[in-house]
């Protein structure tokens, strides 16, 4: 019989909780604003904290703060509160003593230590997808005439409406996440249902941009987003029924028509799956923003 793997052990720390957002958002908040276009998504409180069970994420206070965690591949990870670049070499030693990497780091601090005694190395599917915000708002071009024609066919086929998503519209956004979890063949708890439902609950509390639309007066998907600067929104959740195709098309084109000031949209990452690396690639980004894991050499 073969051994079972003992579960990764983590840094002790405290569980994540509402009560650490203000310690958190007072070192990502700069950073996102420094970064502008190149901010990844992850540097944000809520996203953490609304996908704190799936990466086991505790935050670690102290005079180099950071929040422990997994990453998807089982990775035991640390990211950093502070300037990576500015701390001592046994700082960083130390740190990683109860972990693999310092993830997930930006460019701008991945070349800033170069020079230092580390390892910087990537995997593709972290990377967040990063779009102009035009080419939502027109569709233009060869490479994304088939999303136009997608929306042009879901207006010709239905009147589309749209509202904010507040307290009022949860259930029916509730009941479309069901149907997107039907029609993906998912079982209850899979992909992101838990932190799409606890978005819903808590999009108020986290600044989130909630909106639900409708066609012919049936609510047809929902969009979550985020600013994280003010060149960038990041999409957090799109849900949408199959039976109105052109659903998704639309509603990124809507937000982004919404918010003219917008230069750039944020998909986040493919994960690695193939379904979700095609659909991002397929809107042509711009660049893909990438995070890299920082070791410290032996």
């Amino acid at each position: 019989m073969a051994a079972v793997a003992a579960a990764p052990v983590l840094p002790e720390g405290e569980p994540l909780a509402p009560g650490h957002a203000a310690a958190i958002e007072a070192a990502l908040a700069p950073r996102r604003a420094q970064l502008g276009r190149a901010c990844l998504s992850d540097y944000a409180f809520s996203n953490l904290y609304l996908f704190r069970a799936a990466h086991a994420y505790r935050y670690l206070p102290g005079p180099w703060p950071c929040v422990a965690g997994l990453t998807y591949d089982g990775t035991r990870h640390l990211l950093p509160l502070f300037d990576l670049a500015a701390a001592p070499d046994e700082v960083l030693r130390g740190l990683l003593a109860q972990a693999d990497c310092f993830f997930p780091v930006d460019a701008a601090t991945a070349r800033a230590l170069q020079a230092r005694p580390v390892q910087i190395e990537a995997c593709e599917a972290d990377a967040d997808y990063l779009y102009p915000a035009d080419n939502f708002r027109h569709y233009r071009g060869e490479l994304l005439r088939k999303k136009r024609q997608l929306m042009q066919q879901l207006l010709r086929r239905h009147e589309v409406t749209s509202e904010p998503l507040a307290a009022t519209g949860r259930a029916a956004a509730q009941a479309l996440l069901r149907t997107w979890m039907q029609d993906k063949g998912k079982a209850q708890g899979e992909a992101d249902e838990a932190p799409c439902l606890e978005a819903l609950e808590l999009l108020d509390r986290f600044g989130l941009e909630g909106r639900l639309y409708f066609a012919d007066g049936a609510p047809a998907g929902f969009l979550i987003a985020q600013r994280l600067n003010d060149e960038v929104a990041v999409m957090r959740f799109a849900k949408g029924s199959d039976a109105y195709k052109g659903i998704y098309q639309y509603m990124f084109h809507d937000h982004a028509m919404r918010h003219p000031e917008l230069a750039w949209l944020n998909f986040e990452q493919d994960l690695g799956l193939p379904n979700f690396r095609q659909t991002k690639r397929s809107y042509a980004p711009a660049a893909l923003l990438t995070k890299y894991r920082v070791r410290c050499r032996a």
